[in-house]
């Protein structure tokens, strides 16, 4: 999250002479200087680099070159106008070690930028950074990954790398940085496996990481690392660079490159893929960003009075609909999947978004990897942009292989997450079961009565908990007054062990898997490592906790009913059971998806009371997970007594 200040710089969109008279804001701009080159940015080699940066708009532009990233003065070189608004030099000899930026007379207004292209930066990212990148690789640097094919079976673990090793208790010695993470044989209290380990011992699929490329300083100084800071980091500034406060030493360009690389590699030789949480659809000032300094008008939407468009609450909304937005979103996508060998994107507000640059990346993405995932936050938003063109849950069905969020899931599971108190399904709330069997089938349109955004499962990511809003167990606590702890766990694991069984895609947020809190802050975007950092004391203090989620993990990935491919299969065979009050069930039947056991069913149950329910007369079933709720079982009969999750197996 990243709310932008008032400002009153006053913004100069050009003379219209420079541009044959075509306004920034009209779709003939587009046609008129849309570039679609490959060079953009600088083009490094030992022997000269070359810089090309698109500003149409511009009447004269100076490459400024810097002997440190906060020198007082630098080098002012003119840069010749070419083809279709670009601006080009080429300067002999190597200027490895060098920084630069862009100077840009627009109007009467003279701007310095840093180049948007930028692949390094100087600390706090001010000015860019100019080196050969194929020496940023670690010692170990491979293209080899964990194997990994459908989207569906992948289980998600969204951390933040702040947040996962800072705490005094997590026997990582780079606590908070990209190195911490990998860091082999770590330990804390109890001897508990702690950092990477504890990644890998649960058994996920892919780490999500909050936002990793650079973002703005006014939240985080590289320069007064000694001192209290923190953010999540959902405020762009240079798309396409690492963030340095997680680098060993955010003064060298290069150490944040390589150590990210290093921590990337880790994860792909440890099995586990990595998802980077990239925000393109707000700028963190719409004023100040680069993108405005060097073509005021044309990269953010604008109201028709002229205002920024807020439709993301930040204060602008990135006009990812326009050509040369869109090819540098999709040129920062490939540029972290080609560099970094990044596996997959979480895209923040993808509501805000729009449908074509959405299916533009899947496009490219599948040309050089098809199991790279793309999943979003496809909440129906309003901005300047026509509603059937907004990447959100509407849209799903013009977006194949991109995945929402599943909001209605997670709200029937645990309650309204904007009314603090309100039950969930999981609090013996009430009429919640047809939206929870929504989730179960992962958003398809399973039925006529059942009809939701999905048309495949591989378009439905599943979650109680996320770094947003209150974590499950405080909206449990908020939403449960006069219960105990002993209760409110049981329902915690209820609502773990439902996103785990359902179909599409799983998603688990570091430290649900022991209860984690942030102490009721709901929005701790800037709240400190005090309210954020996973708490590994408590983690040692509910080993069951962990132990459950990772036996959960275990079970999903041993049984393929639980991640069918497609919505036929689903609806082929996937039956809901009768069930009592405050309960759902369901079979899963005839090796679904090629799973061992002929017959699956399913029960989440969260009555207070014991209960008997009567099985599907399918043969004899056997128990598989849920001891801890089960009463009796015989014949064709189950009774259960306490909260939870039940899986039961049928041999015929």
């Amino acid at each position: 999250m990243s709310v932008q200040k008032e400002s009153n710089v006053n913004i100069d969109y050009g003379d219209l002479s420079v541009t044959g008279g075509i306004s920034v804001f009209s779709k003939e701009f587009d046609k008129a200087f849309y570039y679609d080159g490959e060079d953009l940015g600088l083009t490094y080699s030992l022997v000269s680099s070359k810089f090309r940066l698109w500003a149409p708009t511009s009447s004269e532009v100076f490459l400024m070159l810097y002997e440190d990233w906060n020198s007082t003065s630098g080098k002012k070189i003119p840069m010749n106008r070419d083809v279709k608004g670009t601006w080009t030099v080429q300067i002999d000899g190597d200027l490895a070690g060098q920084y630069y930026t862009y100077l840009v007379r627009i109007g009467n207004q003279w701007n310095e930028a840093v180049d948007p292209y930028a692949k390094a930066v100087g600390v706090n990212g001010d000015r860019g950074a100019i080196m050969d990148l194929t020496e940023t690789h670690p010692d170990r640097w491979t293209s080899d990954k964990p194997s990994f094919v459908n989207a569906v079976d992948a289980i998600i673990y969204e951390l933040h790398i702040r947040d996962y090793t800072i705490h005094a208790g997590s026997g990582v010695r780079n606590k908070g940085k990209y190195l911490g993470l990998t860091e082999k044989g770590t330990r804390g209290t109890d001897q508990i496996v702690t950092g990477l380990d504890h990644i890998k011992d649960l058994g996920v699929t892919h780490v999500q990481l909050l936002p990793i490329y650079d973002y703005a300083t006014e939240s985080v100084d590289e320069t007064r690392l000694d001192e209290p800071q923190y953010n999540w980091g959902y405020d762009p500034k240079n798309y396409n660079v690492p963030e340095g406060s997680y680098a060993s030493d955010p003064y060298r360009p290069d150490t944040r490159i390589r150590e990210l690389k290093q921590m990337i590699q880790t994860f792909h030789d440890e099995g586990i893929r990595v998802i980077m949480d990239v925000v393109y659809n707000h700028v963190y000032d719409g004023y100040l960003i680069n993108f405005t300094k060097l073509v005021p008008g044309y990269y953010l939407r604008y109201t028709a009075d002229g205002k920024f468009s807020n439709g993301s609450g930040c204060g602008n909304d990135n006009a990812t609909e326009r050509p040369m937005m869109r090819k540098f979103i999709v040129d920062s996508i490939l540029h972290w999947v080609q560099e970094y060998h990044i596996d997959g994107f979480r895209f923040d507000l993808m509501g805000l978004m729009d449908t074509d640059t959405m299916n533009e990346i899947r496009r490219q993405l599948d040309k050089i990897d098809p199991s790279i995932i793309m999943i979003g936050e496809g909440w129906n938003m309003e901005t300047e942009l026509a509603q059937e063109k907004r990447a959100n849950q509407l849209q799903a069905a013009v977006m194949p292989r991109i995945a929402h969020f599943n909001d209605g899931f997670r709200d029937a599971v645990k309650g309204d997450i904007f009314v603090f108190d309100k039950k969930g399904f999981i609090s013996t709330g009430k009429s919640f079961e047809s939206h929870v069997k929504k989730g179960i089938v992962a958003g398809i349109s399973y039925s006529d009565e059942f009809a939701s955004f999905a048309v495949e499962p591989n378009q439905t990511v599943n979650f109680v908990e996320c770094h947003d809003n209150h974590t499950l167990w405080d909206k449990i606590v908020l939403s449960t007054e006069g219960e105990n702890d002993d209760l409110r766990r049981a329902m915690h694991r209820l609502a773990s062990s439902m996103v785990l069984t359902s179909q599409g895609i799983s998603f688990i947020h570091a430290g649900q898997e022991y209860y984690r809190t942030k102490g009721g802050e709901e929005n701790s975007y800037k709240s400190g490592d005090e309210v954020n950092q996973l708490n590994w004391d408590q983690a040692a203090e509910h080993k069951d906790g962990t132990l459950f989620i990772r036996q959960l993990i275990k079970l999903r990935k041993e049984h393929p009913a639980f991640r069918m491919k497609d919505a036929g299969a689903i609806r082929n065979h996937l039956f809901f059971e009768e069930a009592p009050e405050h309960a759902v069930a369901y079979s899963i039947r005839d090796h679904a998806n090629g799973d061992p056991e002929k017959h699956l069913y399913v029960l989440h149950y969260a009555g207070r009371t014991a209960a008997e329910i009567k099985l599907p007369d399918l043969g004899s079933w056997h128990l598989l997970f849920g001891e801890e709720c089960v009463e009796n079982l015989c014949d064709n009969m189950l009774k259960v007594n306490g909260i939870g999750t039940v899986v039961l197996a049928c041999k015929p």
